[in-house]
């Protein structure tokens, strides 16, 4: 639940949190505040520079001193020009840093003061700093709260990346205003700031002009609150969409934990039952088993996985009774024999019991052989790598083998095979070696029950996506009654002719076993003629075939 969680709410906290700083759009805001303001200072400069300044050729030498500010008529233009902004707040400089007029501090309910202000001095607190005195509104305990996470970080000089120029320190001044190399002196950056109590302030200075004379500077300063309070309104819906996503996230990641982290911890308690427990009571919840996704597939496949396990171990037991049976009975006989040889005289009854004991010798020989070949099958087939195995040259070999080693009264074996060519070979997905053993198993039986010079006959040929292998022959066929459990552990159906115990009956179980471990499967028949009479047995084996 803890992963789930984190996997899903970390992304999206990091993305809230990135766009909490939105430093390119406050600067774009500042930008504009910044051009509305210094415009407002310009046409305060130039009705000004028009308005209020006076001649002073006739009692001055001084070419810089030609003009000067008139201090009554600047006080009353500046209080009417600044009428219409009452947020604003204006002061007029003379050239030597004296202060001339003040909007706030000239307005008639106020006594007039005077700021020195002068090249490297700080500007006065309740003046500059202050732009007509305190807001009527502060900002909001909640605003204050978000925003102390992305403020806490910040100086309070705030920095706008702008392509303005600093005052040089004796700028080049033009002698005609109107001529031809006449340039506007530079301008000088706005002073941006914050002050304690959290306001933006912008102020900014532009030179007031009379021909081509600077005769003083209009300092306007203003409150930037509406920066502060467009920021905040982006930053407030960033973190309220933020908080429903998170809220979402949450809620999902809970879905999530109870329909896939708990039942893999159910999945996981049942495997540890399984394992833990004596008997078969530890299963797989019916609730899991019934889900239709990859958790209900997951639960069946653990379901199979132990039904499985539960069937080997069955088997395994099985097999152990049988083995267990089937070496008491040749042990028995021998046991049996050895204590009568013991009692009796009579040489010619001695040499018969030697004869029983040594059959029972090699029956017991032959079972300890098929019984180990068995118990290792599966663990060879395990590691086995299946591989394609044409077919046709397969068959052609066996028969061939056994032509050159028939005897007189053997069966003759002939092959038949369909669908293959040249150019597309019928080819099985098997594992040669163990392939030639079933094979033979086969063509064993078929020898064993076939009449004198009977015909055994090989066929192959393509099934859809199988190769069907089937091994035919003349016999007396099979009893209806056998047909089922002819491929069990040692069943034995022998020729009457034939001595009892030269066979372990596993022949035809470790057929069954290689086949099914090849992915195939293997079955018998009995064959008929027109008749309706049985006329013989049919081994029919279906492996995997390989797409050509």
């Amino acid at each position: 639940m803890r992963r789930i969680m984190l996997v899903n709410v970390l992304p999206l906290a990091l993305l809230a949190v990135t766009m909490l700083f939105l430093n390119q759009f406050r600067n774009s805001l500042l930008t504009t505040e910044v051009a509305g303001l210094r415009e407002q200072a310009r046409i305060y400069a130039g009705a000004l520079g028009e308005s209020a300044v006076r001649s002073t050729r006739a009692r001055s030498t001084d070419p810089d001193s030609d003009f000067s500010l008139e201090s009554s008529q600047a006080r009353r233009l500046l209080l009417r020009l600044t009428e219409p902004s009452p947020s604003a707040h204006a002061r007029l400089f003379g050239p030597d840093g004296q202060l001339v007029a003040d909007n706030v501090v000239d307005q008639p309910d106020h006594p007039p003061r005077s700021f020195p202000f002068r090249h490297g001095n700080r500007p006065p607190p309740g003046s500059m700093n202050e732009p007509n005195g305190p807001p009527p509104f502060g900002p909001s305990f909640f605003e204050r709260l978000l925003t102390w996470v992305w403020r806490s970080n910040e100086t309070n000089i705030v920095r706008l990346d702008t392509n303005e120029a600093d005052i040089p320190a004796d700028p080049a001044r033009p002698l005609e205003a109107n001529g031809p190399n006449f340039r506007p002196p530079p301008e000088a950056p706005p002073y941006i700031r914050r002050t304690a109590n959290g306001r933006l302030i912008i102020t900014v200075a532009e030179p007031v002009i009379r021909d081509g004379h600077t005769v003083g500077i209009i300092q306007l300063t203003r409150a930037a609150s509406q920066v502060d309070r467009s920021v905040f309104a982006v930053r407030s819906s960033i973190l309220s969409l933020f908080l429903t996503v998170l809220v979402i996230t949450i809620l999902l990641s809970w879905y999530l934990s109870l329909t896939i982290a708990r039942p893999l911890l159910r999945l996981a308690a049942s495997a540890q039952i399984m394992r833990e427990s004596s008997g078969r009571t530890g299963t797989v919840p019916a609730r899991l088993l019934a889900r239709r996704d990859e958790i209900g597939d997951v639960a069946r496949a653990l379901q199979a996985s132990a039904q499985a396990l539960w069937k080997r171990m069955d088997a395994i037991e099985r097999f152990a009774a049988d083995v267990s049976h089937e070496i008491k009975n040749p042990l028995s006989s021998i046991r049996s024999a050895i204590e009568t040889l013991l009692r009796i005289e009579d040489l010619n009854q001695q040499r018969r019991l030697l004869t029983i004991i040594n059959e029972d010798v090699r029956r017991l020989d032959r079972l300890i052989t098929d019984i180990s070949d068995a118990s290792r099958l599966d663990a060879e087939m395990s590691r086995a790598q299946a591989e394609p195995v044409s077919i046709k040259p397969l068959l052609s070999v066996l028969a061939e083998i056994h032509q050159a080693t028939r005897k007189e009264g053997q069966p003759i074996i002939t092959t038949k095979v369909e669908g293959d060519s040249p150019e597309h070979p019928l080819r099985a997905l098997a594992v040669e070696d163990r392939l030639v053993q079933v094979l033979r198993n086969l063509i064993g039986n078929a020898i064993s029950f076939s009449p004198p010079n009977g015909h055994i006959l090989l066929e192959a040929a393509p099934v859809g996506n199988m190769i069907s292998i089937s091994v035919s022959d003349e016999g007396p066929g099979i009893p209806q009654a056998k047909l089922d459990s002819i491929f069990d552990r040692f069943y034995s159906e022998r020729p009457k002719n034939e001595n009892f115990g030269q066979h372990s009956g596993l022949g035809l179980s470790i057929s069954r076993q290689i086949v099914e471990a090849l992915h195939g499967t293997i079955a018998v028949e009995n064959r008929h003629d027109a008749q309706g009479h049985v006329a013989g047995a049919r081994f029919t084996v279906r492996l995997p075939k390989v797409a050509t």
